[in-house]
């Protein structure tokens, strides 16, 4: 059954100050990816920007991973890859499917223009990073 795309951008909260018409024109460009339970989205260390770079869960749960050790578990509203949107660097963690998964996901090449255009979402990005990054002291 496909996934309502406008619903599950609402649930996420880097993407609250988006309009009705803006998550709209965001969820178009979104593509739905399906993963096993088990099987791995993302590896750790691998390039970001050559595939699907930025990841929303909109079912199930997954697990990152660094080094081997659990550091997080991603529900419906999270998501993933953000820093591959912006710099083609390997990846921090790794993301695997904890369930059955369904993630709404996009490639740099395709929200660089809407980021462009929104400027309210790269602030947002950038707040989130920076988050992530402060609450890591690699």
């Amino acid at each position: 059954m496909p996934i309502d795309r406008l619903d599950a951008l609402s649930r996420v909260p880097l993407l609250a100050a988006l309009s009705h018409a803006q998550l709209h024109e965001l969820a178009d460009a979104f593509r739905e990816q399906t993963f096993e339970e088990g099987s791995t989205v993302i590896r750790e260390g691998e390039r970001g920007a050559r595939v699907l770079a930025f990841f929303i869960v909109a079912e199930g749960r997954a697990t990152v991973t660094r080094d081997g050790e659990e550091i997080a578990v991603l529900g419906p509203g999270d998501h993933f890859g953000e820093i591959a949107l912006f710099n083609d660097v390997p990846r921090r963690a790794t993301v695997a499917a904890a369930t059955d998964l369904c993630c709404l996901a996009m490639s740099s090449w395709e929200f660089r223009p809407f980021v462009e255009s929104h400027p309210e979402v790269a602030w947002r990005l950038l707040e989130s990073m920076a988050e992530r990054l402060a609450g890591d002291p690699s």
